[in-house]
């Protein structure tokens, strides 16, 4: 029987590889994002490698985001996976400087946001005994670096959250795992430094990794035999030692 996995994030960056490689291995699919049109897009790409459905609401919305789970077909309902993938960064100010908006929005959808799509998924997987939850979080969860204090908190708490998660879930067989990774090249910058021409210079001077490389490592987690559970992962690219050391090429 093939398994489902839902993906938080799908329309772009890592949620979409991850979709892409979880496709290609047999693994169908409910597909989540705030716009549409991606999502139509991914689908008709995907449907020919596997069963796909998708779901457009935002996150931060318990509301929306509890009911578009709710109504998932009966073929789609008994979630195996749960990518937790939806988050975003706004902003690269001190904290006396920051904005209360780009802290909402960080909040909201990094914290919030992965405890409301949990929440609707959970209770299947502890009534099954079984499944699959992977938290996308940062190496923002593993230090605080300058002018990251929010996001860096946000990142944190998931960290906090999945351990949690793993300790609660651990009498139902329930694996819960963490990617946490580094510098990604994807639209990560283009939305935190909105529009900023230094969005454009974030990964000049080293190679970055690439959405691809972090999709094919939730697969490998993802197909670990059943007695396996990868709990917590950091992943770098080779110029990158630290949030904030990193080797470039002038």
């Amino acid at each position: 029987m093939k398994k489902t996995a839902l993906i938080t994030g799908a329309t772009s960056g890592i949620g979409r590889a991850t979709a892409h490689i979880f496709a290609k291995n047999g693994i169908q699919l409910v597909l989540c994002g705030r716009r549409q049109e991606r999502l139509d897009t991914i689908e008709e790409a995907l449907k020919k490698e596997t069963n796909v459905i998708t779901l457009n609401f935002d996150v931060r919305d318990k509301e929306a985001t509890l009911n578009a789970i709710a109504s998932l077909p009966e073929d789609f309902k008994n979630i195996d996976i749960l990518i937790n993938n939806a988050g975003n960064a706004h902003g690269l100010d001190p904290i006396q400087t920051g904005s209360l908006d780009d802290w909402d929005a960080m909040m909201d959808i990094n914290v919030k946001g992965l405890l409301y799509v949990s929440k609707a998924v959970i209770p299947g997987m502890t009534e099954r005994k079984s499944g699959h939850i992977i938290n996308i979080g940062s190496s923002a969860g593993k230090e605080v670096y300058p002018k990251g204090n929010v996001y860096c908190g946000s990142k944190h708490a998931v960290l906090a959250i999945t351990e949690g998660m793993r300790i609660d879930l651990n009498q139902f067989g329930i694996k819960v795992s963490a990617v946490n990774p580094g510098m990604v090249e994807t639209e990560f910058s283009q939305v935190r430094f909105k529009g900023d021409p230094v969005a454009d210079t974030v990964y000049k001077g080293f190679e970055a990794l690439q959405a691809e490389d972090i999709a094919e490592i939730i697969y490998f987690v993802v197909s670990r035999p059943a007695h396996v559970n990868v709990a917590d992962l950091l992943i770098f690219p080779t110029a990158q030692a630290s949030s904030t050391i990193v080797k470039k090429e002038l």
